[in-house]
C-alpha cells in the first residue's frame, strides 16, 4: 500500500517535519506534485533545512526518494538543493530517483510567470514567480519538455522550439524580463540532471510495492490551493489533494492506504486570495510573531488568523483523511481565548459548507466558537495524558466536528516534539 501525507490548509502546515518523522516507518518517500514553490522545513541536528524539490525522507539513510512525474522540476533549483544537502547526506545520489515523465521548468517559463503576474496589477494571484504555472500550462497544452527528453540527442532542438514559442508570447507584455541570463545556468544544471537516476517512475514504484516496500507519498502546498477544489483562481497549478497521488505517481486508487492530513492549530496564507478567518489586528500580529510565520520559499510574511474548521472539514472530506495531525499547537499557549470558525454567515445566511464563490463573497463573516486557554504550556509535554484538560477538550471538539481522529500533535520544531494520540 501507499500512504499519503498532505496539507489541509493553504500550505506551510509543517509537512516536512512530519514526513521526516514518519519516514522511519517507510522504505520510499515520493513527491507527487508541485514544484520549487514548495518549502518543506526540517531541523536536522539543530540546523534548519528547507527542501524545495527533493522529498523529505532524504535524511533517513534507509529511505529511497522519488521525484514523481506530477512534479515540475527547475534543474537550477534542484542543482542548488543537491549542493547544499550533499555534505549532510554523502550517499544522497544513490537514494534519489527522478521520474522520466516529470516536466521541466525552462528559463522562459520563469519569464512568462513574471511578465504575466506583473501585467495583472492589482489582480495578482500571488505567484512565487518560479515558472510553475506556465510549465503546467505547457504540460496540459502538450508542448512541455520532460526529464526523459534530456536523454534525447535532439534535446537542444526541442528546447529551442519551445523557447521560441515563449518568446512570441512574451511580446504581448509591456514589461521586459531579461531571461537570457538564465540559460547558461539552466544547461549546466541539465548536465547534472542527466547524471541522476532517471527512472520510469510508475514501473519503478509498482515493482517496489509488489516487493512489499512501504511508500509514503508527500504532497506540496495545501488542499485549499488545489487547482480544482481550492479558492480558485488563487490556487496552484496542480492537484494537491489525495487524488493527485494517482496521477502524480502513476498508482491505482486501490493502492492508497492511510491519508495523513496536516493542519496548523491556526491558519496562515501567503499571497493573495480569500482568507475568511484572517486577523488584521494585534492578535494576528502576535500569531505571526509567535509562529515565525514567514514563507520558507519566498520569505514573505504570512497572513494569519484563527483555525477555519469549515474549510478544514471540506479538505478532510475531499481527501478522505484517516489520520489528522495538528502542528504548532504550542503557539496558542499564550492566547486567551482561542477561537475556531465553525460556520460562515454569507449575506445573512449561515452555512457550514464552503461556498462556491468564496473568492467573490464580500459579505462573508466567520461564526466563531471560543475555547478556554490551556492553563499550562504544552511545548514540554511528551505524551497525551500529560496535556491539560482544556487542550484535550479542544481536541475532542475538533475531532467531532471534522469526523476524523487526531493521530499526532506537534508542540515544537524538534523531531522529538510530536505527541502520539492514543
Amino acid at each position: 500500500m501507499i500512504d499519503v501525507l498532505l496539507g489541509l490548509q493553504w500550505g506551510d502546515e509543517g509537512k516536512g517535519k512530519i514526513v521526516d518523522y514518519l519516514a522511519d516507518n517507510y522504505d520510499i518517500i515520493a513527491r507527487f506534485q508541485g514544484g520549487p514553490n514548495a518549502g518543506h522545513t526540517l531541523y536536522v541536528n539543530g540546523n534548519k533545512v528547507v527542501l524545495h524539490t527533493i522529498p523529505s525522507g532524504v535524511f533517513r539513510p534507509h529511505c529511497l526518494n522519488l521525484i514523481g512525474n506530477g512534479v515540475v522540476i527547475d534543474p537550477v533549483t534542484l542543482k542548488g538543493e543537491l549542493e547544499k544537502i550533499m555534505p549532510m547526506c554523502p550517499d544522497l545520489l544513490s537514494r534519489l530517483f527522478v521520474a522520466q515523465r516529470a516536466h521541466l521548468i525552462l528559463p522562459t517559463h520563469r519569464a512568462l510567470d513574471a511578465a504575466s503576474e506583473a501585467a495583472k496589477g492589482v489582480d495578482k494571484i500571488g505567484s512565487t514567480l518560479k515558472g510553475i504555472g506556465p510549465a503546467y500550462m505547457d504540460k496540459t497544452g502538450r508542448n512541455g519538455l520532460r526529464v526523459g527528453d534530456i536523454l534525447s540527442p535532439d534535446f537542444k532542438a526541442k528546447y529551442d522550439k519551445l523557447a521560441a514559442k515563449h518568446k512570441q508570447m512574451l511580446k504581448q507584455y509591456d514589461n521586459t524580463v531579461e531571461w537570457e541570463q538564465w540559460e547558461a545556468p539552466f544547461f549546466e544544471a541539465i548536465e547534472g540532471l542527466r547524471k541522476l537516476q532517471i527512472v520510469n517512475g510508475e514501473y519503478w514504484l509498482d515493482n517496489h510495492l509488489k516487493n512489499g516496500k512501504k511508500v509514503l507519498a508527500e504532497g506540496a502546498q495545501g488542499s485549499m490551493l488545489d487547482i480544482d477544489f481550492g479558492t480558485y483562481p488563487f490556487v496552484t497549478s496542480s492537484n494537491t489533494i489525495a487524488a493527485g497521488v494517482c496521477s502524480g505517481l502513476g498508482v491505482a486508487p486501490s493502492r492508497v492506504g492511510e491519508v495523513y492530513g496536516i493542519t496548523k492549530a491556526y491558519c496562515t496564507r501567503v499571497g493573495s486570495g480569500p482568507f475568511p478567518t484572517e486577523l488584521f489586528d494585534a492578535t494576528g500580529d502576535e500569531l505571526r510573531k509567535a509562529g515565525s510565520e514567514f514563507g520558507a520559499t519566498t520569505g514573505r510574511p504570512r497572513r494569519c488568523g484563527w483555525i477555519d474548521l469549515v474549510a478544514l472539514r471540506y479538505t478532510v472530506m475531499l481527501s478522505g483523511v484517516t489520520k489528522l495531525i495538528i502542528t504548532k499547537a504550542d503557539i496558542l499557549d499564550e492566547f486567551n481565548p482561542i477561537k475556531a470558525a465553525v460556520a460562515y454567515n454569507v449575506d445573512g445566511v449561515e452555512t457550514d459548507e464552503l461556498p462556491y464563490g468564496l473568492s467573490d463573497a464580500t459579505a462573508l463573516v466567520p461564526v466563531y466558537k471560543a475555547f478556554q486557554a490551556w492553563d499550562t504550556p504544552i511545548s514540554g509535554v511528551t505524551n497525551f495524558d500529560e496535556l491539560p484538560q482544556t487542550f484535550k477538550d479542544y481536541c475532542n471538539f475538533v475531532e467531532e466536528y471534522l469526523g476524523t481522529k487526531i493521530a499526532f500533535i506537534s508542540n515544537g520544531t524538534g523531531r522529538d516534539q510530536l505527541i502520539a494520540v492514543s
